[in-house]
């Protein structure tokens, strides 16, 4: 007789369903913070570009000096670091925590320490900082919308209003909830919990939505770079993507492995506003090298490089490339308070605009979105996040299965390695 066949393995249990009546009290809360989450980075990217109009334009007209001389970068860039490093020292709570140990997501901090933080942003992104707005606003809306919801909805979990801040923040930020429940999907495949995924994820999207349609509404924003249209994948163009991917990833891993030893030096200076101070000098001289498109956030910036994506060689991309680099690293490591992704994008097309030049016939936009795709991966170490914002960029998606196939070289280069985020002792985490 014939041996019976093992009986096959019982399928996985799917988490019940919440019932509609459980998810629908959620909008309303839901929305509400996702729209004043999108009014407050309004408020504070209004606030830093009308400061930022003084500074680089009122002030140096009035004084008679260039601009964007490099005596005015160096001198202004220094400015900027004291003046922050003073505002840090004095505020309650400091700032928050070292933002060398912060993430995007994070625990809430205490309300006390919002309005400190939110002026040194203020401050950083009109000052020249190459830093985003991106870690300070999700922080300080999450504290904000933990303290309201325990404060008037004890019952719910603290948890919601995290996630519900996070997601109104950064749909804000990218002016689509896609990226928000990109963002969140890869916190919450690694949390756990009861209910089915989508259930879990009902109210950060709506969270999400509020705060993407709020900010489109309002500031229209757009993040399509207009390069000249892909004409479609050929193969030469896969082999490409996946060498400016993994060039991008190990650029950025360059900037990973060199945040904690620049950390180690500012903090030995001992002195919040004196390691400010020496940093923003650095990031003056850095700025001084190469050229003004190489300060501020970046996004702007990368808008004026990629419409004219022939008007610089490649010596003078790669340039670019390295200098932002530098500048994210001492950012970081000084002490500002601000993101990485958007300096991260400027140097990834910079870079990609570099391999274009170098070889015409890889075409500018898959060179773009393939080299912003592995800074991002190597800097955020979030997969979802760097593949959506490669691909926004270049807004075409016959480009997205040459991106999916440079994400595994780039990825299999930084799974594992050191991040560009700091323990309490000042080590890397991986």
């Amino acid at each position: 007789m014939a041996p019976e066949s093992p009986a096959p393995p019982p399928a996985p249990p799917r988490p019940p369903a919440a019932p509609a009546r459980r998810l629908l009290p959620l909008a309303l809360p839901a929305i509400a913070v996702g729209v004043v989450c999108a009014l407050i980075l309004l408020g504070v990217s209004l606030l830093a570009e009308q400061f930022q109009d003084v500074l680089w334009k009122t002030l140096p007209d009035t004084l008679g000096v260039g601009r964007f001389s490099s005596l005015w970068m160096v001198v202004m860039l220094t400015a900027t670091g004291l003046a922050v490093g003073l505002v840090l020292r004095t505020v309650p709570g400091h700032g928050g925590p070292d933002p060398a140990t912060t993430g995007l997501v994070d625990a809430p901090m205490r309300p006390g320490i919002v309005p400190g933080l939110l002026l040194v942003t203020v401050l950083a992104l009109a000052g020249g900082v190459s830093l985003g707005p991106e870690n300070p606003i999700t922080a300080a809306n999450i504290a904000l919308a933990f303290w309201l919801g325990r404060r008037f909805a004890p019952g719910a979990p603290g948890e919601l209003w995290v996630a519900l801040a996070a997601a109104g923040t950064i749909g804000a930020l990218f002016g689509t909830p896609v990226a928000a429940a990109l963002i969140l999907s890869e916190v919450l495949a690694s949390q756990p919990g009861p209910g089915a995924f989508w259930d879990r994820l009902f109210a950060p999207l709506a969270a999400g939505t509020a705060g993407a349609l709020t900010m489109s509404l309002i500031a229209h924003p757009s993040f399509d770079l207009s390069l000249p249209t892909y004409d479609g994948p050929h193969w030469g163009d896969l082999l490409s993507a996946l060498l400016i991917a993994s060039a991008g990833a190990l650029l950025g891993l360059l900037a990973v492995y060199a945040f904690p030893v620049a950390h180690r030096v500012f903090t030995a200076l001992r002195h919040p506003v004196l390691a400010l101070t020496a940093g923003g000098l650095v990031l003056g001289l850095l700025g001084a090298l190469g050229g003004h498109l190489t300060l501020f956030k970046g996004l702007d910036e990368v808008k004026e490089l990629a419409g004219d994506p022939d008007g610089w060689s490649a010596g003078e991309f790669a340039g670019m490339a390295v200098v932002k680099t530098a500048a994210l690293v001492i950012a970081a490591a000084c002490g500002f308070r601000g993101g990485r992704i958007f300096p991260a994008v400027f140097v990834g097309v910079s870079l990609g605009l570099c391999a274009h030049a170098l070889v015409d016939a890889v075409p500018a936009a898959l060179a773009v979105s393939c080299a912003v795709l592995g800074v991002l991966l190597a800097v955020t170490r979030q997969g979802w996040v760097s593949l959506f914002t490669a691909a926004v960029l270049v807004s075409d998606a016959s480009v997205l299965p040459l991106l999916c196939a440079a994400t595994l070289p780039a990825w299999l280069l930084v799974t594992g390695r050191a991040q560009m985020q700091l323990d309490g002792d000042g080590k890397s985490l991986r």
